[in-house]
């Protein structure tokens, strides 16, 4: 398909970009223009990606000569030093463009988001700073050179929500590690470089305490990448499954200290939202496309639909949805802190919520008003549809995850339980 329209419709999100009536930094803008340089040829490859179910191999390669690869490694190592805020901000253009290419970006950057700042203000020992620095430098050195890291996460239990320990297992050994265990819904896998996992120290009464944060080399003897790939959406992300059977890596494969990603983990709830932004750029996505399609400006599209009462009805309710997700999202992605309020992280559940949800409602509404013509394949939009639905059932914070303790928090004080 011909996605030029992009060119001129991708303009509509930056007033969207906005907090506050704050503009966008420089930074910010000078990212998400570069997105705008290579986005519509992601655009036009997702086509690809989501018939194959394949990696799109040539987007990482676009972005590894961007340098968004070291997105949010800090400058004095060597990267372009975003914060969290801006991250969020090119992370919905990515997506925009391309969804499949933004949620797996999402895994690879949390493996320096979640290492720089976040840590550095943590209190560690002199002994944990040390050999954190040392060994993040190793990994930055990898992502300025353009390696691919995945955050695999998700093992078919409630570890991923938090409930309960990982099942991947690390077991010391001499100067080292040996790890066990098995993900699923792995995305990159088998395209990754290194692979950062959650496991679990091996030692009595183990708790989420013990979690900890390690850097596997794909290629390393005993990791495997096994079972198919053919889910509904988001095929793009080739999500299959990782086995670790004794694996063995160096101290330096530690991401985060031992005992140090629990606490991130508690001090930064909003670590846990760096999926929303591309359901925010999809939703934005969605929308832009209905608005060209009615308007006739699509590129196989000979006939104009705006003029009908029933479609500028439906157009009115998506561009609200939009905005409320877009207000939603702007608030509590500029709420990131150490230790947030109650009410900040709240907030945070509920535009995680809002966003996956509302982007499942404007795409589905954007089928409906488009018609039957934009269903066929050589337009984006049944796509979008089918990954939009993704969004709710993506750990740790699915739509039901967010309820759940959105109900809880609401009606109960921290620490306050019943008689």
């Amino acid at each position: 398909m011909d996605s030029s329209y992009l060119n001129e419709y991708a303009h509509s999100a930056d007033s969207n970009a906005l907090f506050n009536g704050a503009p966008l930094t420089g930074q910010q803008k000078e990212l998400i223009a570069k997105v705008d340089e290579y986005g519509v040829k992601w655009a036009e490859r997702a086509f690809k990606h989501d018939l194959e179910a394949s990696f799109p191999t040539e987007n990482y390669n676009d972005l590894k000569s961007m340098g968004f690869l070291a997105l949010c490694v800090p400058k004095r190592l060597g990267g372009l030093g975003a914060d969290y805020r801006t991250y969020a901000l090119v992370a919905t253009r990515i997506s925009y463009y391309c969804a499949s290419t933004a949620n797996t970006f999402n895994m690879h950057n949390a493996n320096s988001l979640w290492t720089a700042d976040m840590v550095d203000a943590l209190e560690l020992t002199p002994e944990q700073r040390e050999s954190h620095e040392h060994n993040r430098a190793i990994h930055y050195k990898n992502m300025l050179e353009g390696k691919i890291y995945s955050q695999p996460f998700s093992e078919g239990s409630g570890a991923a929500a938090g409930k309960h320990p990982f099942g991947t297992i690390t077991t010391r050994s001499g100067d080292g590690w040996v790890i066990n265990g098995k993900k699923i819904f792995a995305s990159l896998s088998g395209s990754a470089d290194y692979y950062g996992v959650l496991c679990t120290e091996d030692i009595p009464g183990a708790t989420l305490a013990d979690t900890m944060f390690m850097a596997i080399p794909a290629d390393a003897p005993g990791v495997s990448v096994v079972g198919d790939w053919d889910p509904m959406g988001m095929r793009g992300t080739v999500s299959r499954t990782l086995i670790f059977k004794d694996v063995f890596v160096p101290d330096t494969a530690q991401l985060m200290p031992r005992g140090v990603y629990i606490k991130a983990a508690s001090k930064y709830p909003h670590m846990f939202m760096t999926l929303t932004p591309t359901y925010m750029g999809l939703a934005q996505a969605a929308y832009d496309f209905a608005v060209a399609y009615l308007r006739g400006e699509v590129a196989g599209v000979n006939v104009k639909r705006r003029m009908y009462p029933t479609k500028q009805y439906s157009i009115a309710e998506m561009y609200i949805k939009l905005q409320q997700a877009w207000a939603l999202f702007h608030r509590a992605t500029s709420e990131f802190k150490r230790s947030p309020s109650r009410e900040e992280r709240m907030r945070a559940y509920a535009c995680q919520y809002t966003v996956m949800e509302y982007c499942a409602e404007i795409c589905s509404a954007a089928v409906r008003v488009c018609g039957g013509q934009a269903m066929l394949k050589t337009f984006p939009l049944e796509r979008m549809y089918r990954d939009s639905r993704c969004g709710a059932l993506m750990l740790p914070w699915t739509s039901e995850i967010c309820i759940d303790r959105l109900g809880r928090g609401l009606l109960y004080k921290e620490g306050e339980r019943d008689d």
